[in-house]
């Protein structure tokens, strides 16, 4: 682990990093699978509302930079914790609106960018007296930005839009992304980690709806091609972007991170040699076990015997493990640029990231 000079650490996104936001939203929140059973079921037991089988992403990536507690939003006991998660899973960067004029669907409760860009500002209004205040603590703050972009492209491939349609989407979720960025720099904000997508090409979600006979559409892991390369091409125009950024504002530190790199890593040594399938933990069957009508945690839906031989815990979201070796991957790399001091996790006396019940 890492000890990073950041008194606090703030994070937008989806189900990758929602630690207990979207089971708290009424009145869908109590219903959604992640308030139930089996989800938790490694840790700590039961569910936490993380759409997993234990701790996800953030839990580990909070844990090795010195956060070992993070919080939801809204659970209301952010004002003395260090580390406030604003992400909501299944939830895409473009708004409900911009969806339904396109006649693509997503879920009620999930909060768009912008909504969680909302929150946030009510949560500085609580903590911060001045706006002087405000950028006092902004600057001693790092934001995360998830790889929440994979919504809005695979929920409209899932439903049928074209990848030639859903390229006309990029410029607007990258623009909406970036703006959001330059309003928290004008407040005072200084560091940003901004990623690149997933490469949801090899998600059982997509794997499932996109089934195709013809064996040239898949790559040698099982990946959709074309989808992942779709991902590719978004990530180099947003990576272009956040070097545009940084020039626009040269006082801050906005690092764009290739979670695709880090995935890749993880099929070659996982996927690649046949330990580790491409298909869901718990769902409803299938070749991917994966029904959007059986989902995991419903009726008719399996779990498997043991989440650590799987990348995938229900379709969309990762196991533990999955997580835990990906983050592994991904994130001592950027010790060396935000000054972090480089700790050993058990001499510092963290284990495992602390586990709170929403």
């Amino acid at each position: 682990m890492a000890i990073c000079p950041y008194d606090y650490v703030y994070h937008f996104g989806d189900g990758v990093t929602d630690v207990g936001n979207s089971v708290l939203i009424q009145p869908w929140g109590p219903n959604l699978p992640a308030a139930k059973p089996p989800y938790g079921m490694t840790t700590p037991g039961y569910p936490t509302g993380r759409w997993s089988d234990g701790l996800i992403d953030f839990d580990f990536a909070a844990a090795d930079t010195g956060y070992p507690i993070v919080t939801p939003y809204l659970s209301g006991n952010t004002t003395g914790n260090p580390a406030i998660i604003f992400s909501v899973a299944r939830s895409p960067v473009l708004g409900h609106e911009f969806y339904e004029e396109r006649g693509v669907k997503i879920p009620p409760f999930a909060v768009s960018f912008e909504g969680q860009a909302r929150w946030f500002r009510e949560y500085l209004e609580q903590v911060c007296s001045t706006p002087q205040e405000c950028a006092d603590r902004l600057e001693k703050s790092i934001i995360f930005f998830g790889d929440i972009e994979g919504n809005d492209i695979g929920y409209a491939l899932s439903q049928g839009k074209s990848i030639e349609e859903i390229r006309t989407y990029v410029p607007s979720i990258i623009e909406a992304e970036l703006n959001i960025a330059r309003d928290l720099i004008r407040i005072g904000a200084k560091t940003f980690v901004i990623p690149g997508n997933s490469l949801i090409g090899c998600y059982p979600y997509l794997l499932e709806a996109l089934q195709s006979d013809d064996p040239e559409d898949y790559d040698e892991y099982g990946c959709l091609k074309k989808v992942n390369q779709l991902i590719d091409w978004k990530n180099d125009r947003l990576n272009e972007s956040v070097q545009l950024l940084q020039a626009e504002f040269p006082e801050t530190l906005l690092l764009y991170s290739p979670f695709a790199l880090g995935f890749r890593a993880y099929l070659q040594e996982y996927v690649g040699n046949g330990t580790v399938p491409l298909k869901s933990c718990c769902g409803g069957g299938g070749n991917y076990n994966f029904n959007e009508e059986k989902f995991c945690g419903s009726t008719g839906a399996e779990v498997c015997d043991n989440p650590n031989e799987y990348l995938f815990w229900d379709g969309y979201h990762f196991t533990e493990d999955g997580y835990n070796r990906i983050e592994k991957i991904m994130i001592p790399a950027s010790f060396p640029i935000f000054n972090c001091t480089i700790l050993n996790r058990a001499a510092a006396g963290i284990i495992r990231p602390a586990v709170a019940a929403f």
